[in-house]
């Protein structure tokens, strides 16, 4: 079966992963990340939290277990360092590529004020957050621009983006909380492209915000609904996840290149069920990760990271 539309269409490649028998499921795959050599990064929620692959699939290594309590999103930059945020203890950690812990921003196990308290339902815990806080409750994303400083999305408890030196010293940060520009309803993830325009994945809100470096609304695009991840490749492709099950690619501009996803609500069988994550390597194959085990209370195994090969 073809997926997408136009020059962007891709074929599942069906159970890529191969993950350790022994080990059993991921659980839930908060994001996903590839560096220079199309390793595929896989930042999940099981007792391997940070697993790597080769582009085919095979395992390579792991690292970073006992580090996480709710492993979120993932970045990794030009030099391979990897970021992961991490929502449960409200850090922000950097680390080599094999794992060596170099950075934590934020103090584990201690949110920020901002009024914000879980319930039942992500959007209305979303909706308690009362007026905006410092660095960090729940963070989500992480992106880093080219003089290494790190801009992070914050998040499910908070409203706002922070930009940090590359020595994790806060320089600034920009949001409240609300549907008008400029403000959110969970930030969800961040990247940068090579326009120096920061992309906020908007989640709550169904958007995409664009804003220079220094934090000033430039503009936004509704063609999502509930927005989770965010990838620009060297051309300044945009590729989206959303947690309405599909992928979405867009020009630079906001213009749709190509969309694909669930024909069905029905769960099993179905091709998503809570997109999350999302990457793309320097073949142009698409790698989307799920939390569909919380979300969904479906355990994907193997499936809960999927690869699309691109055929045209």
């Amino acid at each position: 079966m073809t997926y997408g539309q136009g020059d962007f269409q891709y074929e599942l490649v069906n159970e890529w992963a191969q993950v350790p028998e022994r080990w059993g499921s991921l659980v839930d795959v908060g994001g996903v990340a590839i560096d220079a050599e199309d390793n595929v990064y896989v930042l999940n929620r099981s007792e391997h939290p940070v697993i790597v692959f080769n582009r085919e699939g095979a395992y390579l290594r792991d690292f970073g277990a006992g580090f996480f309590l709710r492993a979120h999103g993932s970045l990794i930059t030009q030099d391979g360092s990897v970021f992961c945020t991490d929502d449960g203890n409200h850090v922000v950690a950097k680390f080599t590529p094999e794992g060596e812990q170099l950075l934590t921003i934020g103090t584990r196990g201690q949110p920020s004020d901002t009024g914000y308290f879980r319930t039942w339902e992500v959007w209305q815990s979303t909706s308690t957050v009362r007026y905006p806080g410092p660095p960090f409750n729940r963070p989500t994303g992480v992106a880093v621009n080219t003089d290494g400083d790190i801009f992070v999305s914050d998040g499910y408890g908070n409203c706002r983006v922070h930009r940090f030196d590359a020595g994790g010293t806060l320089k600034f940060s920009w949001g409240e909380p609300g549907g008008a520009p400029g403000q959110f309803r969970l930030p969800h993830d961040i990247a940068i492209d090579g326009q120096s325009r920061v992309l906020i994945a908007d989640r709550e809100n169904s958007r995409i915000q664009l804003f220079s470096q220094d934090g000033r609304f430039l503009e936004q695009w509704h063609d999502v609904i509930r927005p989770t991840g965010i990838f620009i490749d060297a051309n300044g492709i945009v590729y989206v996840s959303e947690f309405c099950l599909r992928v979405s690619i867009f020009t630079p501009n906001g213009e749709l290149l190509s969309r694909w996803g669930n024909t069905s609500p029905v769960k099993e069988g179905a091709l998503f069920l809570a997109p999350h994550g999302i990457a793309v390597d320097s073949h142009g194959d698409v790698y989307v990760g799920e939390v569909s085990k919380t979300y969904s209370g479906v355990d994907r195994g193997i499936r809960t990271i999927q690869k699309f090969r691109r055929i045209c």
